[in-house]
């Protein structure tokens, strides 16, 4: 007999997660080796149990759910995250998969589709499940234009001189902590991991233009 699915249960509602431990323990290939009620306690039990994967709830008591995913994709990088919602919301959406999520899957959803999800994305490395509505899929997979906001864009643009973040923010009458904000935003959104990659995908897309004084190339690129 193959080994179990190891699930864990993220839910700030102790009914809930009782309930849905109840279901995946009808099923003899899957099992619930831990439970948690906030952010801290989904990073502490994917470290020290390593589950297969996690039903994770976006509305978890702690970290914004972005940092959530970061830290237990950090902690353990094989385990499948999979995000349960009470809200259809593409734009969180789409950045919950830029993340890495491997699925999404509203509340409303029958028992056998989240049994089905699970053995899904475990069984299928490239799978992604998502159970939402059509417009959110068509607004998920609608073109990057106008992508970025126009503050998002203009600090895109002086990162492409090569400012630091605190020339950024002098520049645009900012706070450092808010160019941080608005470029991980960006990064989320391009699905972009440095600097250089961000900018070289908006321009890519027509989202940013460079300027430049002459003779001034901004390191790494070129």
């Amino acid at each position: 007999m193959s080994t179990p699915t190891t699930v864990g249960i993220v839910d700030d509602h102790t009914l809930f997660r009782e309930g849905l431990r109840e279901i995946l323990e009808t099923c003899e290939d899957l099992r619930v080796i831990g439970e948690a009620g906030d952010s801290g306690g989904a990073v502490a039990l994917v470290r020290e149990e390593r589950p297969d994967v996690v039903m994770l709830d976006i509305e978890i008591p702690g970290d914004d759910v972005l940092d959530t995913v970061d830290k237990i994709r950090t902690s353990s990088p094989d385990t499948k995250i999979i995000v349960l919602s009470m809200y259809d919301g593409p734009q969180l959406l789409r950045r919950l998969l830029s993340a890495g999520i491997r699925g999404y899957l509203l509340k409303s959803v029958h028992s056998e589709e989240v049994i089905s999800a699970i053995r899904s994305v475990v069984n299928d490395p490239e799978r992604l499940v998502l159970a939402v509505s059509r417009d959110s899929m068509a607004q998920i997979h609608a073109p990057a234009q106008n992508i970025l906001t126009d503050k998002e864009r203009q600090v895109l643009e002086l990162a492409a001189q090569a400012l630091s973040n605190l020339q950024i923010a002098r520049h645009l009458g900012l706070t450092e902590a808010t160019v941080k904000r608005h470029l991980r935003n960006v990064f989320v959104k391009l699905g972009a991991v440095s600097r250089i990659d961000a900018v070289n995908r908006a321009v890519a897309a027509s989202l940013i233009s460079i300027r430049q004084d002459p003779g001034a190339m901004p390191k790494g690129f070129g």
